[in-house]
């Protein structure tokens, strides 16, 4: 095996894309339309799973397909309108995606957001350069599930223990370990003593990319 990784999956918000503040705004916004507070401990231990496994979590029922889509609607509206203002990227994460890019490491996007969000913050960065492939896990089962990385490793046909995923979120880190790929977990939306099932855990990513591979024993 090479001493670097074939592909690395990074997940977008809250790893590439310091997102989570102005996910929650505009979940309380959407969510106080119908007369519904968002608490943020709610809010906090869920984020990174897809819309379809949030809502009945914030609303407390199951809604029906009407309203779980006039609810996504408003907020996902709302998101990308604000998104520019609001979204600010990780401190290093471009070094990362141009290090890799130099070494010739597939990269793609697996993120629980819906394609038109990747799309929007991608563009706001002028980061769509960097990935092969773009994968939204909004009609996937919800991290912890490993069926977004293994869909995105398959997309770009690499055996699970080729790929690195970069996550933020406990079940972002669950879901790369339960498809049996190593994990790197940035500190953006949870404390090191919760991202502990990671393989290496970081602040941010202003250390080089070498550096994690060697702390990963990529190889071994």
């Amino acid at each position: 095996m090479k001493d670097i990784p074939s592909a690395i999956l990074w997940d977008l918000d809250g790893t590439i894309v310091n997102s989570k503040a102005c996910h929650f705004y505009t979940w309380h916004y959407a969510l106080e339309k119908q007369g519904i507070t968002l608490e943020k401990s709610v809010f906090d231990k869920n984020f990174g799973r897809n819309n379809p496994t949030l809502l009945p979590l914030f609303l407390g029922f199951q809604p029906d397909a009407d309203l779980g889509a006039e609810i996504i609607n408003d907020k996902e509206t709302l998101f990308r309108e604000i998104a520019q203002q609001q979204v600010e990227l990780i401190p290093g994460v471009e070094t990362w995606l141009l290090s890799a890019d130099g070494m010739n490491i597939a990269q793609a996007i697996a993120s629980s957001a819906p394609m038109e969000n990747i799309t929007v913050l991608l563009n706001i960065f002028n980061l769509d350069q960097y990935f092969d492939l773009k994968v939204s896990g909004v009609d996937l089962p919800t991290k912890p599930a490993p069926d977004i990385f293994l869909q995105t490793a398959s997309g770009l046909e690499f055996q699970p223990r080729e790929c690195l995923v970069v996550e933020d979120s406990v079940s972002g880190v669950q879901a790369a370990k339960s498809a049996g790929m190593k994990c790197v977990a940035v500190t953006t939306s949870h404390s090191r003593e919760e991202l502990t099932l990671a393989d290496l855990v970081v602040d941010d990513f202003q250390e080089s990319i070498e550096v994690a591979f060697e702390a990963l024993n990529w190889g071994e």
